[in-house]
């Protein structure tokens, strides 16, 4: 399987330059003079320094917070790879949507999301149901769910281009709407199949490495998740080098919006935080693509899934916590925004050693 690009699609990829390195000098130095003790804000210094990168100042002010939840169903959920059936997915939909006491959105990153202030999108990316109308509901299904990857390729190339395009067009608005931290996330039953077998295709890994319980899955369930694996893989449709081609033979149709999302936040000079194991294949396929990705890549936690950790040593990304969470849903990038925000928040508003007259700058 070869992929032609879409031109839309090229530009967008070409529009994505590296982090702004002399931003990121003059952000180390001003750390080096901040009145605290070298290194003592541990890896916010770090966070900080590469959010001056991103935003090509050295007291970077990002605000606001989005996670844009895809949803899609998978044709391997019929091979018994999961604990829940497929229509947990539209159900699920219609629960990131429901109007609660609380607020709108009655999902776990709905509850997250009001917490820390985030702003919550839904976008259906190709959910096997009649969703109902829903003035907040962004459609752009190509088709109700992928086909079987055992068996075939999942997507089409041209299924595929179409919803890395759809997930660059929802993170414009979210843009556009004022977020400068963008945070893919996704629902779909089956989806840690599929996002094993991108994995396990990129690194070149054993399908037991990188196969992990998802939802929950008893042994005999994740013996079946591994040879559902193994028998994607062994139909040698896709080669690591067309990493375009590696998706539309074993992704998800979340997983390439996911794509487009982190796409277009970097081609915009805006922060991506990674939530999990599934945005982390999506991650996986962009960095193949366009190395520079990865500067605009910030990891919230390593999930439970086994090949999380893989993943993350791959693109030499650390991650900011470990809860054992493999909820999926953006939940953990939502958890993490506050930790960004602080971040920027000592190169800006932290004064130096001169600045407040205090003794002991360098």
């Amino acid at each position: 399987m070869s992929t032609s690009l879409h031109p839309e699609l090229a530009a967008l990829i070409a529009a994505i330059k590296p982090a702004d390195g002399s931003a990121m000098r003059a952000a180390r130095e001003r750390q080096a003079q901040l009145t605290k003790p070298a290194g003592a804000l541990g890896d916010l210094e770090d966070l900080a320094v590469r959010l001056a990168g991103v935003f090509g100042t050295e007291q970077p002010h990002p605000q606001g917070v989005a996670v844009l939840v895809a949803a899609g169903d998978h044709g391997v959920a019929a091979g018994g790879v999961s604990a829940y059936p497929p229509e947990v997915t539209p159900a699920m939909v219609a629960n990131f949507l429901a109007d609660t006491p609380a607020g709108p959105g009655g999902a776990a990153v709905n509850a997250i999301a009001r917490t820390v202030g985030a702003r919550v999108y839904v976008m259906d990316a190709g959910v096997n149901a009649d969703l109902p109308e829903h003035p907040a509901l962004f459609r752009a299904s190509v088709r109700r769910g992928t086909r079987d990857l055992r068996s075939e390729p999942a997507m089409t190339q041209e299924e595929a281009g179409a919803s890395v395009l759809a997930g660059a067009a929802l993170a414009r608005r979210a843009i556009e709407e004022g977020a400068d931290l963008l945070i893919p996330g996704e629902m779909g039953i089956g989806n840690t199949t599929p996002a094993a077998a991108l994995t396990a295709r990129l690194l070149e890994l054993d399908p037991t490495r990188v196969t992990g319980r998802g939802t929950g899955v008893d042994d005999a369930t994740l013996l079946r998740k591994v040879d559902a694996v193994r028998q994607a893989l062994e139909r040698e449709g896709s080669g690591r080098a067309d990493p375009l081609g590696v998706l539309a033979d074993l992704g998800g149709f979340e997983i390439a919006a996911m794509l487009g999302m982190m796409f277009q936040a970097a081609a915009s000079r805006r922060a991506v935080i990674l939530d999990g194991f599934v945005e982390g294949s999506a991650a996986l396929v962009g960095v193949a693509l366009v190395p520079a990705l990865r500067d605009f890549l910030f990891p919230a936690g390593e999930c439970a899934e086994v090949g999380h950790a893989a993943q993350l040593a791959h693109l030499e990304l650390k991650p900011m916590f470990c809860l054992g969470l493999r909820l999926g849903e953006g939940t953990g990038g939502v958890l993490a925004a506050p930790l960004l925000l602080s971040a920027a928040a000592t190169l800006r508003e932290m004064r130096t050693f001169a600045e407040a007259g205090v003794p002991g700058g360098a």
